[in-house]
């Protein structure tokens, strides 16, 4: 198959594509294995669905009630979107028999329409408004898995990880905030075998640009964004203009954002190298070839930005400071974006997470960020947002203290 997020090969034939694939969604229940035909980013959404638990026979989880519903995505920026998303799959939904379905980063429904009885139908499988559809709770679904791999996607019959959706043919393709580059959702259409053709997924694909398009076209809002966390390299936008920044102009980026005030070339080369011993026209050159990229956003002695910058690390920080669970983009970036494996103290080897309610205590740097195979972006941020991670172990408990010299007039010993 030339495009591999595409269901089916055009002139395929439907009904022994879903037998085929059904046989092989019973063996990898069995026995965890996947086999030929299944294509490789449906098999890697059941090994996602089935790591995460996700229920193989059952009805997605319904989390948002009406009340909190409507003032949710009255708030949500894709609110904005909505008159594009019926005027380019409304019609098309309604005629042919689908439903157009938005959600969330988390996969939560914020809006389903389309034919009354198509409505109906999905409401067994609780695909309606308020409900949880991605990966973890709902498995290999169009928009679940379009959030995990940030790509647009077609699911088809029984490549659905839960049986009960298992009739059911659906597209969806990821939105981003123009600005920031962040992820606010999905935009899905769900319905029979049919929607098994190139058309439907290239129209979701073309209606999330138009979408994302219709987002920018408004007033553009100034500022200076940098997205860093679950990033291999770094997303810079100014006023508007993106930017994707190399692993090592990420890195210094990052630093300079948290360092407001600035960093002296000596303290800026031990941030990015450590101990190591680096001739400072090494450092030089790199910011050289920064400043060709950023121009006048990038000063010197110190080293500083001119401009105030916002990051995604310091959005998460703020929330845990705040006392709110660290967003997606947290524990996505609390993995090496090669290895997927969680920071370790260079001590004991034991993973560093969030939320175990440990106390921290200062960890050398992490092993698997300092080793050959991660990525250099990682051990960065790893550095900036140690203050919250906590180890997956409790602290050693403190030395009790000397107990006190003895009082009274009791004779010493001879």
């Amino acid at each position: 198959m030339v495009n591999p997020w595409l269901a089916m090969e055009t002139g395929g034939d439907p009904a022994e594509r879903t037998r085929t694939v059904r046989r092989a969604h019973a063996e990898f229940l069995a026995d965890g294995t996947v086999a030929a035909p299944v294509r490789r980013v449906v098999a890697d959404s059941w090994r996602r669905s089935a790591e995460a638990r996700a229920a193989s026979d059952g009805a997605a989880p319904i989390e948002l009630d009406e009340a909190a519903l409507c003032a949710y995505r009255e708030a949500h920026p894709l609110a904005r979107a909505m008159p594009v998303f019926r005027e380019l799959l409304g019609s098309f939904a309604q005629d042919g028999a689908h439903l157009l379905a938005v959600c969330d980063p988390q996969g939560r429904l914020l809006w389903v329409e389309g034919h009354r009885g198509v409505r109906r139908s999905a409401e067994r499988m609780n695909f309606v408004v308020g409900a949880r559809w991605d990966e973890r709770h709902a498995g290999t679904n169009a928009p679940g898995t379009a959030l995990a791999a940030d790509h647009a996607v077609q699911i088809f019959a029984a490549e659905h990880y839960n049986r009960q959706v298992q009739r059911w043919t659906c597209a969806a393709a990821p939105l981003h905030d123009p600005r920031t580059g962040r992820l606010l959702g999905a935009v899905d259409i769900t319905g029979g075998d049919h929607l098994a053709s190139p058309h439907s997924l290239a129209l979701v694909q073309a209606t999330a640009r138009a979408a994302e398009a219709h987002l920018a076209s408004g007033s553009p809002e100034p500022g200076v964004f940098l997205s860093a966390l679950g990033r291999d390299e770094a997303l810079l936008v100014v006023d508007g203009e993106r930017l994707r920044l190399g692993r090592r102009h990420s890195e210094i980026m990052l630093l300079l954002a948290q360092h407001p005030d600035g960093l002296t070339g000596d303290q800026l080369s031990l941030l990015l190298y450590g101990e190591r011993d680096m001739r400072p026209v090494t450092l030089r050159a790199e910011l050289s070839r920064l400043r060709h990229l950023v121009g006048a956003l990038l000063h010197s002695r110190p080293y500083r930005l001119s401009r105030a910058v916002e990051t995604d690390l310091g959005v998460v920080e703020g929330q845990l400071a705040a006392g709110h669970p660290a967003p997606r983009s947290a524990r996505t970036a609390a993995r090496c974006c090669r290895c997927r494996r969680r920071p370790a103290c260079g001590g004991c080897g034991r993973r560093w997470r969030t939320g175990c309610g440990a106390r921290c205590w200062p960890p050398a740097t992490p092993t698997c960020c300092a080793s050959g195979r991660a990525r250099r972006g990682a051990r960065t941020i790893w550095r900036s947002s140690r203050r919250w991670w906590t180890p997956c172990r409790p602290a050693p408990p403190p030395v009790p203290p000397p107990s006190p010299a003895p009082t009274g007039c009791a004779p010493p010993t001879v």
